[in-house]
């Protein structure tokens, strides 16, 4: 444990004072009929909460909150909720990627800001995850993150569904004239039937599980059910543990070293996990300033086993998931390959957690011998059409389009797409390779969650079900396929992607970890000198965004945000 002698609490800066500031601080928080004796001294808990209405993933957090309030009161804290932007993936334009970073500006100085000794976070769907660990983790105060937890399984006429990747089966299906609309209508209200974020290990899930293996949060933190009593409990014992950590000055500085990041990135690969992780560790980590790059993601990750048999790559849910043992089992599984001694927020190390972890189910969870998926972390492709690199996910990809050479059909942007691609005359067979540009950290912008396309129907009608797709943009982490992701330099600030043209012949070798562009230079220098930029945003956060967002390969954060401020005690209000 660290620092027995626990330093000064940073809230007595406010609530401590004996003059007039002092009075100010803690008469108007009595108004809501707190006694003084709360303000005398106790460690000051803030629970950095994303409940929203808008957000469905995380409508249930003002109920869990009180949970965490009740372990708060329990260890001889004081709990103070606290709102901040909530990002829902489903329902927030033109992508909650966009808002990301501001997210972060508002947690980490709504926490720097006010009287708080220690944080809690309450994130669940895909985007509030990294932008509160980010936001905290540029002020550094003792910090503890608690998921939402994902939904119960679908469940649409004797089957078990999935969140966004049964939307994606089922759309093409309807495309591919496989399913009638009304059908795939009738499948809304069975898809979502608790609270909870998506049970498929989409973006949610992965995060949740990278919280835990990064050792940010107690263990089982990632896969108990939402709707599931254990959930609460769990919340309980955090608002508990996070009073010790404030008593022990145990710091977010202190559990998100190298060694927690590279245990993240081999768990990762382990479960079959997101590629938007890629961008949000990477950002996460510059926050921190632990060094971490892309090419760290494939030097360490790339040939560890995919071991969870979960939808996008696999067959079960979060739910199932949860049953089979959840991530401790999976870490215990992998432990050879991690970092056993790394500190984790419960005081223990991580071989300590998952000492007694089992598995319960061997077709959810495989041994580490008998993997879903050998060699499936993501992989990290570079070439003349992404000199600064492009990711791709083995385990959702097609085995025979790993390595494939093809004619690009190239979309202008996401309404371009739109436009063209029902159309029965449109140049394109399954040998093709779709391309889309300026959907990027700058083109969308906000790098949406586009890239994983939809395939025309006059090549669904065939029974083909996957083409080589590629862009600079994101893809849900529910989706599947063979798609390059992430292309940086992106289109919108001239990379070699916005040079492609119709006709032009791509090469994806994902073995040799090559995307090339078969295009000589000086036609790519010609095509060079005729591109024009798009047009930037003329005011608002869009413009801050456009002017500030880093590439892909470096976590798409805002270049002015990397690094840290602390927590230093701001000037008095008064």
């Amino acid at each position: 444990m660290k620092n027995p002698k626990a330093p000064l609490k940073r809230s007595q800066a406010w609530f401590g004072k004996q003059d007039r500031d002092g009075f100010v601080h803690r008469s108007w928080l009595k108004n809501q009929g707190y006694p003084h004796d709360e303000l005398d001294g106790r460690p000051v808990i803030g629970i950095c909460n994303t409940w929203s209405e808008l957000t469905p993933c995380n409508g249930h957090f003002r109920e869990l909150a009180e949970f965490v309030k009740r372990g708060v009161y329990e260890a001889g804290g004081f709990p103070l909720e606290f709102p901040v932007m909530s990002l829902g993936e489903t329902q927030l334009r033109p992508t909650a990627m966009l808002f990301r970073n501001l997210a972060s500006m508002d947690v980490e100085e709504s926490i720097r800001g006010n009287p708080m000794d220690g944080v809690v976070l309450l994130m669940g769907c895909d985007k509030t995850t990294p932008a509160l660990l980010m936001g905290a983790a540029s002020c550094d105060l003792p910090t503890i993150g608690l998921s939402g937890g994902p939904m119960l399984n679908g469940k649409f006429r004797g089957q078990d569904i999935g969140s966004g990747t049964g939307v994606w089966k089922m759309s093409e299906m309807v495309r591919a004239g496989e399913m009638s609309m009304d059908e795939f209508t009738a499948c809304e209200s069975d898809m979502h039937r608790s609270k909870g974020h998506c049970m498929t290990m989409g973006t949610a899930s992965t995060m949740a599980c990278m919280v835990e293996s990064l050792g940010l949060s107690l263990p089982d933190n990632a896969a108990l059910p939402a709707a599931d009593t254990r959930r609460n409990r769990l919340a309980q014992l955090t608002g508990r543990r996070i009073v010790e950590m404030v008593k022990n000055d145990i710091r977010m500085s202190d559990i998100l070293t190298r060694e927690a990041f590279e245990n993240a990135i081999r768990t990762n690969a382990a479960i079959g996990g997101s590629t938007n992780a890629v961008i949000h560790l990477l950002a996460i980590a510059g926050r921190m300033g632990v060094p971490l790059n892309l090419e760290d993601w494939d030097r360490i990750g790339s040939h560890v086993n995919c071991l969870v048999n979960l939808q996008p790559s696999g067959k079960y849910l979060m739910e199932d998931f949860c049953y089979a043992g959840g991530l401790p089992a999976v870490m215990k599984e992998i432990l050879p390959l991690l970092h056993a001694n790394a500190m984790t927020v419960n005081g223990h190390t991580v071989a300590e957690n998952i000492q007694q972890a089992q598995c319960f189910n061997r077709d959810v969870i495989k041994a580490a011998d008998a993997p879903l998926v050998a060699n499936a972390g993501i992989a990290v492709l570079k070439g003349n059409l992404a000199p600064d690199g492009a990711v791709i996910k083995p385990s959702a990809a097609s085995a025979h389009l790993l390595h494939h050479r093809g004619r690009a059909v190239v979309f202008s942007s996401i309404e371009d797409f739109h436009q063209r691609i029902d159309d029965p005359h449109l140049d394109i067979d399954e040998d093709c390779i779709m391309v889309l540009q300026h959907c990027g950290p700058r083109g969308y912008p906000g790098m949406a969650e586009v890239g994983n396309m939809p395939l025309p129907p006059k090549v669904l009608k065939k029974g083909i079900t996957d083409m080589v797709r590629i862009s600079d943009a994101r893809m849900s982490g529910t989706a599947y396929g063979t798609v390059v992701l992430h292309v940086s330099p992106e289109a919108a600030c001239g990379g070699p992607l916005a040079l492609v043209r119709d006709g032009d012949m791509i090469e994806l070798d994902v073995a040799e970890r090559k995307l090339h562009l078969e295009v000589s230079e000086e036609t790519l220098a010609l095509r060079r000198q005729q591109w024009q930029a798009p047009a930037k945003p003329a005011r608002g956060y869009a413009k801050l965004y456009v002017e500030h967002v880093q590439q892909a390969h470096l976590g798409a954060d805002l270049d002015f945000l990397v690094g840290n401020s602390g927590a230093a005690i701001p000037r008095d209000s008064h």
